[in-house]
């Protein structure tokens, strides 16, 4: 079928696309969220699992996520992390050591024999 009727935009499409720097400023601030759940995901994997963090790993989930919040990155020399990343090198390291405690710790409570 034909129509001799003009295309006509429909209302979504009229939105001018996001300049490169909203872009920027958009991707920095999905990164800076995706930190956050990741650092909360590990304290509530531990409360879930049961497994007592030490007080410095507490500190530094802490630490670590009030300065995302407040500065966008938890490092301040840009040679000890990606140049748009939140974490540093190390930082990124300690994370993944407390999340596999508390895997390893929550794997062996699965393990162990229950009552019956």
């Amino acid at each position: 079928m034909q129509t001799r009727k003009p295309l006509q935009a429909k209302a979504g499409f009229t939105a001018k696309p996001a300049s490169p720097l909203d872009q920027i400023k958009a991707q920095k601030k999905a990164l800076q969220a995706a930190t956050i759940r990741a650092l909360e995901k590990a304290r509530r994997e531990a409360a879930e699992q049961g497994v007592d963090l030490s007080e410095w790993e507490n500190e530094f989930i802490e630490g670590v996520s009030e300065r995302v919040k407040t500065y966008g990155r938890a490092f301040a020399d840009p040679d000890k992390g990606a140049i748009n990343g939140t974490l540093s090198l190390r930082q990124g390291q300690k994370l993944k050591e407390i999340r596999k405690k508390v895997q390893a710790k929550g794997a062996q409570k699965h393990d162990e024999p229950g009552e019956e």
